[in-house]
């Protein structure tokens, strides 16, 4: 049986569990077939991204790139999953050791797909330290409120499948995380799980707040519209535009794969080496891709080191700052100037396909570390890390993603940016959460 149908056998028995399951609310999101809304919070200690999705108001971890959902100390007793069913065999595929995020990883046991008493297994896997993991497969409930784009509506709860994960699973995540909220192109992602329990599209429109404000995630199409002078509905323009998303022939990791055939620092090219960027499909190297738990975009030295050069060059009448970690260029904060599109520094460009161009003006290219300190908001990839069938050339990093509003189709593989929001004189933390009524 292939990948493909194995995967979608696998989550059309998951989801007719969790249907059984569901507690009464479950009914009305599915009769509703309306989008649903979740805040997203940046954590200031970590620089990573949560979304609030969880019975209670419990944040988990928002990883753009996660196989499926985990949650930390399951409670006693919890829904299992029967082992040897194609239920399990789905839960297992995508996160068994040999594949995926678990690989190369030292399991404190073998694999096995059940465990005592016949309950399925998977592994939940942390995507900021690596750890892997074994635990229960099961059904998680969640909470939301559907929405019209504007304000959020009635709330609704049902239940998605996921995994337990023993509670030293959380080290490294942001404080008060209760576990990760995978939102991949996989089948047990929870956009995929979204458009077929809730009967809505497999898309979600994602805007990643600067801090402070709660940015917002919706999930299941429609409009989406964000407050400014006057309020400003911008998916319907973003549609239009979408751009094709990569897969990578060699891994199975679900990560979001996108394009850039070059980069400009104040409207000049930068001179990367011939094919740079370019996804090879037979070591299934290089290519880009978005990531919410890398901090900042992160880029292969032979891309990293012109780039820098370019922007050093091109911003040398900048009085420099001693480099403050993780970042080597940095900048005294008194010597910037200030624009409606942050600092007045020269525009970086990312040349995309059908000749789009993805702009990262001053508030997207450098970020203030102290009072005193603003630093080229780029890092540099150890060149020591040896290549596998899914290391990237770039990893669109989350601060270069803020008050960005992007919407990932997974039924037609594309995606499309907004740009800075700055520009429109709006950001991510201008939802109305207000609520409205249904």
């Amino acid at each position: 049986m292939s990948l493909h149908r194995s995967s979608a056998a696998a989550l059309a028995a998951l989801l007719a569990i969790s249907v059984l399951l569901c507690s009464p609310p479950c009914a009305t999101a599915t009769d509703d077939h309306k989008p649903i809304v979740a805040r997203v919070r940046k954590d200031a200690a970590t620089s990573l991204y949560t979304i609030v999705i969880k019975v209670g108001g419990v944040p988990l971890l928002l990883d753009l790139a996660g196989p499926l959902l985990w949650l930390a100390n399951c409670p006693t007793p919890h829904r299992t999953i029967p082992c040897g069913t194609d239920v399990c065999e789905g839960v297992n595929y995508m996160n068994h050791p040999t594949k995926g995020n678990c690989w190369n990883q030292r399991m404190s046991s073998p694999f096995d797909a059940c465990r005592d008493g016949g309950v399925c297994t998977t592994y939940p896997y942390n995507p900021v330290n690596g750890r892997c993991t074994q635990d229960d497969a099961t059904t998680i409930t969640l909470a939301a409120n559907t929405t019209d784009g504007e304000n959020p509506l009635s709330e609704v709860s049902f239940r998605a499948v996921g995994s337990c994960a023993p509670g030293d699973l959380l080290a490294s995540l942001p404080a008060g995380a209760a576990g990760v909220a995978g939102l991949s192109r996989l089948p047990l992602s929870l956009p995929t799980q979204f458009g077929t329990i809730l009967k809505v599209a497999k898309q979600f429109a994602l805007c990643l707040p600067g801090g402070g404000s709660d940015g917002v995630a919706v999930f299941g199409g429609g409009p989406f519209q964000l407050l400014a002078a006057p309020p400003v509905e911008l998916a319907d323009a973003l549609r239009q535009n979408q751009l094709p998303l990569l897969k990578n022939p060699r891994s199975d990791t679900g990560a979001y794969y996108f394009r850039i055939t070059g980069i400009a620092v104040n409207q000049q090219q930068v001179p990367t080496p011939p094919g740079a960027f370019k996804l090879d499909g037979g070591s299934g190297t290089g290519g880009a891709i978005f990531s919410t738990v890398t901090p900042y975009t992160a880029l292969r030295p032979d891309i990293y080191r012109p780039l820098h050069d370019a922007f050093d060059a091109a911003t040398s009448g900048i009085a420099r700052a001693a480099p403050v970690a993780p970042f080597d260029m940095c900048y005294q904060a008194s010597a910037l100037n200030m624009t409606r599109l942050g600092y007045g520094v020269a525009n970086i460009d990312l040349m995309l396909d059908g000749g789009q161009t993805w702009t990262l003006p001053g508030g997207s290219s450098l970020v203030q570390v102290n009072d005193q300190t603003v630093c080229f908001a780029f890092v540099q990839m150890a060149p020591s890390m040896p290549a596998a069938a899914d290391s990237p050339a770039v990893i669109f990093g989350g601060f270069q993603m803020e008050n960005h509003l992007l919407i990932f189709d997974l039924e037609k593989e594309t995606f499309a940016f907004s740009g800075l929001l700055f520009g429109i004189r709006t950001t991510c933390s201008n939802f109305n959460f207000t609520m409205g009524s249904s």
